[in-house]
């Protein structure tokens, strides 16, 4: 990619960051040209880069409609981030916590779900400063290094439970295998710093070294964190 490709680039990452920041969906192509200035010629190529560089992820089927930009999603993948005026969906349990350390115009948000296992309704205030309080577990299904073999699949499948007993339930009633269980606290430090600069010009996503350093120091173990134990 030249430099002006690149330029281009970034600048449409930045657009689709703003338009999910400030409306809660998904823009259009159409949407990033009128935001960029750039022609569609010029907005759809970019948009490819950026699904190919895993900033964000197309359909498979309508390569024009953005499924995922990390933390925001288009489609309902289990959470609902309600903000002072705005509604998103949260691409996952750790996508949800980590929206409002994004939005700095606003203090906290309500994430709500529903347990998987019995469809108990939850809901947390969640912000910057500290964890919300609660008994409830994350159950993440996929490891992290396999997560881009199907990234709304492992998304979908990162969800929040009553207890643990809700996990092993519906693992049980799934036929699924165990994959990995946080508490509230660990899932909030997770998320707090994952994607900070994400908004701002000349993000890089983290490589593989930089990533396992910040799950140990969050308090993640193992080598389904691409960790030794």
């Amino acid at each position: 990619m030249n430099d002006d490709a690149a330029a281009r680039t970034e600048q449409v990452r930045l657009a689709v960051y703003a338009h999910f920041a400030a409306t809660g969906a998904a823009p259009s192509p159409s949407d990033l040209a009128a935001r960029t200035d750039l022609p569609l010629g010029r907005v759809r190529p970019a948009l490819e880069a950026l699904h190919a560089h895993r900033d964000l992820v197309l359909d498979a089927a309508d390569r024009d409609r953005i499924l995922m930009a990390h933390p925001f999603a288009s489609v309902p993948l289990g959470f609902s981030v309600m903000g002072a005026r705005t509604l998103w969906w949260g691409g996952c349990a750790w996508d949800s916590f980590a929206i409002p350390q994004l939005l700095h115009g606003e203090r906290d948000v309500l994430v709500a779900t529903r347990c998987p296992a019995c469809d108990a309704p939850h809901a947390w205030v969640v912000g910057r400063d500290a964890p919300p309080p609660g008994e409830q577990v994350a159950h993440f299904l996929t490891p992290v290094h396999r997560i881009w073999d199907d990234v709304v699949h492992a998304c979908a499948n990162q969800r929040l439970f009553c207890s643990g007993g809700c996990v092993e339930a519906w693992l049980g009633a799934t036929g699924r295998q165990r994959g990995y269980v946080m508490d509230l606290g660990t899932l909030w430090r997770l998320a707090r710093g994952w994607y900070a600069g994400r908004t701002e010009p000349g993000y890089s996503r983290r490589d593989p070294s930089s990533a396992a350093a910040y799950f140990a120091e969050v308090g993640l173990h193992g080598p389904f964190w691409g960790l030794a134990d």
